[in-house]
């Protein structure tokens, strides 16, 4: 999640970053169904055809870890899986680094991918079975990747972030405590590249679209892809299903899931058992990345933004239950 202080509308940010690309001139109405989280990102169109401008201040973001995303997004999409496509600037560049008076930004296009977001769809069982499969595909697909430029950071890297931003609050000793717990817990799991490897880290409802046509996913958003125990992606997409689940239909819709992951990837039988640890994982640094966020504030803030705070106090009261429990 960005800072606080970035998710204000700067459409005029947006049109400047733009013109790196090629667009449809009266598109830029579509810039008022904009959306800002880990990235802003302002919808367009051109020749006709829907496109994504994302973009976040470099102080946000790693350059190299971006750069990775894209390799990996063009490995995916060489491979024929489900992927949204990176496309390249009018200079021919897929990630764009520029200055504007409101400072640089790190910026990049990416077309529309087909069909609509899994939390739009009835949840039947083939549509879930899809999802699985997807998710099984990408793991299959990750577990022969070799990077040949920039490499995403790993799950200890993400720890050694937290211990860093925890480094300015010192009151947060739980939250500190589960971080050593986290690391000292993944420490001993074996890997393999049948249990680890670079995962999407998000796929959830939100980043998974269903292509009625072709009845396969498509997925987006890789913008948290790490590296880390495939079971890792299988929590959160398990998590994600519960949210729109029955509570009594949940067991077979999880069945439903992993029996198309299998599909396509096999699971290590200990798979399952870490998956409370990644939970907890998630948990820690969904906390450490609203810690950070929030922690500016301002006089006369806008009601949207006093409401967002309440919201983000009571998200982070809820994954810092468990905090220096033992493992």
């Amino acid at each position: 999640m960005l800072k606080l202080k970035y998710l204000f509308d700067n459409v005029n940010a947006a049109e400047m970053l733009l013109k790196n690309w090629e667009f449809d001139r009266e598109s830029t109405d579509m810039f008022k169904y904009y959306r800002i989280s880990s990235n802003a990102i302002y919808p367009f169109s051109w020749e006709g055809k829907t496109r994504l401008l994302r973009f976040a201040p470099e102080t946000e973001k790693d350059k190299g870890n971006i750069r990775a995303e894209l390799a990996f997004i063009a490995y995916l999409k060489a491979n024929s899986y489900g992927v949204l496509e990176a496309v390249a600037s009018r200079n021919g560049e897929e990630l764009v680094e520029a200055s504007t008076p409101w400072g640089v930004f790190y910026a990049s296009v990416f077309k529309r991918v087909a069909g609509v977001q899994l939390n739009r769809t009835d949840f039947r069982d083939d549509i879930i079975i899809s999802h699985g499969q997807a998710l099984g595909q990408l793991h299959q697909l990750s577990s022969q990747y070799v990077p040949d430029g920039h490499k995403r950071w790993s799950y200890l890297d993400v720890l050694d972030w937290i211990e860093e931003i925890l480094s300015d609050f010192p009151h947060e000793t739980a939250a500190l405590a589960e971080t050593r717990l986290l690391r000292n817990y993944f420490a001993i799991i074996p890997v393999t590249d049948r249990n680890y490897g670079l995962i999407h880290y998000d796929f959830e409802y939100d980043n998974v679209f269903y292509d009625e046509a072709t009845k396969s996913c498509n997925v987006i958003d890789f913008d948290d892809a790490m590296y880390h125990w495939y079971a890792m992606d299988i929590e959160q997409a398990l998590d994600s299903l519960r949210d729109y689940t029955p509570v009594e239909g949940f067991e077979h819709a999880k069945k439903c899931f992993m029996d198309g992951y299998r599909t396509k990837f096999d699971i290590s039988p200990d798979m399952e058992s870490l998956m409370p640890a990644c939970r907890r994982f998630a948990n820690l640094y969904g906390y450490a990345r609203i810690l950070r966020s929030v922690a500016e504030k301002w006089e006369n803030e806008p009601e949207w933004l006093i409401q967002l705070r309440e919201r983000l106090a009571a998200s982070m009261d809820n994954e810092s239950i468990q905090f220096g429990l033992k493992m």
